[in-house]
């Protein structure tokens, strides 16, 4: 186990190399209003889908500053970190990393980066902090990725810029991410906006717990090392003149099923994680479009012979309008989640369930953003059943934000 012990020494290089050169620093103070469903959220150990719940006080805040240092035309140091209260690791690093361009004036350029920073999966998470730029509250697919998924290692890409468009090529090589996919097979699917630092400690549902005979609460550190296995993604995107883009992307971290380290009273163990990942946004006038698809399966193997594999899939299509300084956004997830008949736990952890998102957002002004979102989401799975409650839900989430950027 690492604990990204390289991390200080990489943030004190990226400022010691880049100190006197250009530096900017931006930042994001948030404050919302919550009306929050009934069922207890999945960051108290419930099985809502939503990123609050019952108990929840209606109110929340959170801020982000973020520094990038242009050491020089072609070394760029960058990194973030948040603050959000309702976390058990309030303040935390989002990212982190050193980004090498060579200045390029043909059509062929390179880059490489190393350090700590999110994969290229997200369409919708291009804001400061990894926020959304259209909703509060990511698809499933990227509020998985925010929770569970983040490289921590090297990542080098080839682009080729032509007339209409630019085509590039990307490949990575990282660590740190062994337990990737646990959360999807313990908890399943949600909705949320909770991106985790990079010494983030999640936890699961109490139910979780019981079906394994394990004390509460279950809690693990999403971002570590114990196989001493490297994982690797590759992909391409195409970005047009006119703002358009597409991704294609496979991951895979590569991970020790039957690999485990002690945490708390239970053994934590590697998730074989795999997906493929395809994501196309469009622009036609003042409309966005925007559709994003991921498959794939987790696996582990706590006992010799016995193979414990959950496959996953999920999708969703958005449409958002730009005008002036209102923009509305409206988006349907759908997500599926099912263990193989070779399951050990007395019950298998499936579900299936889609989700409504709509989101309204008024900029009046350059640097404040107010937001006003409503969230439906209706699943059915039969972890629920170990409650005691219905294996279907529905649960609805409101949500007022005002976010002050600099």
């Amino acid at each position: 186990m690492t604990r990204l012990r390289w991390l200080p020494g990489l943030l004190w290089l990226g400022c010691a190399v880049a100190a006197a050169q250009d530096l900017q620093v931006h930042g994001l103070l948030g404050l919302r209003a919550v009306a929050p469903p009934e069922a207890t959220g999945w960051q108290d150990a419930g099985q809502g889908k939503t990123r609050f719940g019952a108990g929840d006080d209606g109110l929340a805040g959170s801020a982000v500053l973020s520094a990038t240092w242009q050491a020089t035309p072609a070394l760029l140091a960058s990194a973030e970190v948040q603050l959000q209260p309702d976390m058990r690791t309030e303040v935390d690093v989002l990212h982190a990393y050193l980004r090498y361009r060579p200045v390029s004036t043909g059509a062929w350029r390179w880059s490489g980066r190393v350090g700590a920073f999110f994969p290229p999966v997200s369409l919708e998470n291009e804001g400061i902090g990894w926020t959304s730029l259209w909703t509060l509250t990511p698809s499933a697919i990227n509020s998985w990725v925010g929770e569970e998924l983040r490289t921590i290692g090297a990542e080098g890409s080839l682009e080729h810029r032509g007339e209409t468009g630019s085509l590039s090529f990307t490949v990575a090589v990282f660590g740190d991410n062994d337990p990737a996919g646990e959360l999807l097979a313990a908890r399943g699917w949600a909705l949320g906006d909770s991106t985790s630092g990079l010494f983030a400690e999640l936890r699961e549902p109490d139910a979780y717990a019981r079906q394994l005979g394990a004390s509460s609460p279950i809690l693990y550190r999403p971002f570590d090392e114990f196989d001493n296995r490297a994982g690797w993604y590759a992909g391409s995107a195409w970005h047009s003149n006119g703002g358009s883009q597409a991704r294609l992307m496979y991951y895979d971290n590569r991970a020790d099923p039957a690999a485990e380290e002690d945490y708390g009273d239970r053994e934590i163990y590697g998730w074989r994680t795999r997906f493929w990942s395809a994501g196309i946004e469009h622009r036609v006038g003042r409309l966005m479009l925007m559709a994003q698809a991921m498959h794939g399966s987790t696996d582990i193997e706590p006992a010799p012979g016995f193979l414990l594999t959950t496959d996953f899939n999920a999708g969703y299509l958005m449409a958002a309008w730009e005008s002036g300084r209102l923009a509305p956004a409206l988006r349907v997830d759908l997500f599926q989640a099912r263990q193989g008949p070779d399951a050990l736990l007395s019950l298998p952890l499936s579900e299936h369930g889609h989700a409504l998102t709509a989101a309204l957002n008024w900029r009046p002004r350059p640097g404040l953003r107010l937001t006003g979102e409503w969230l439906w989401i209706e699943s059915v799975r039969n972890q629920r059943r170990l409650d005691q409650l219905d294996a279907r839900s529905t649960q609805q989430q409101l949500q007022l934000s005002v976010r002050f950027l600099f």
